[in-house]
C-alpha cells in the first residue's frame, strides 16, 4: 500500500466500524443486479448504507491497493446528511463528521 493512502485506509476502517455500531453493516451481499445500478449512489436499489458497504468501500479499497489515483472531488458527506434525516442525531453525527473528514482528505490530497 502507498504510504499517501494509509490515512484513507484508516478512515475506510473506522467508516466500517461505525455502520457495524449503527447495526448497518451487512453480512449478506447483494445481488449482482442490485451492485450494477446506474443511480447516483445506487439509490434506486440500496440504502445510502449499503451503497457506502458494497460500492464506496470496495472502489476506494480497490484504488488503495492498485496505487491508482484519488477522485478530485467527493462529497459524500451531504448525502449522508440528506438519507440519514429521520435518524437520531446523536447515533449519526460521529458516521457523519467522519465522512466530512474523508471528503477533505480526498478534495485535498495532492
Amino acid at each position: 500500500m502507498n504510504n499517501d493512502y494509509q490515512e484513507l485506509s484508516q478512515y475506510l476502517q473506522r467508516l466500517e466500524y461505525e455502520l457495524r455500531l449503527l447495526g448497518w453493516w451487512s453480512k449478506t451481499t447483494p445481488d449482482t443486479d442490485t451492485l450494477q445500478s446506474t443511480a447516483p449512489f445506487c439509490h434506486d436499489r440500496m440504502t445510502f448504507d449499503q451503497w457506502l458497504q458494497w460500492i464506496f468501500i470496495p472502489r476506494l479499497e480497490d484504488i488503495i491497493n492498485n496505487n491508482g489515483p484519488l477522485p478530485e472531488t467527493c462529497a459524500i458527506a451531504p448525502m449522508a446528511e440528506i438519507s440519514w434525516r429521520e435518524e437520531s442525531p446523536e447515533a449519526i453525527s460521529p458516521v457523519v463528521r467522519l465522512l466530512f473528514k474523508l471528503d477533505a482528505y480526498i478534495c485535498e490530497y495532492p
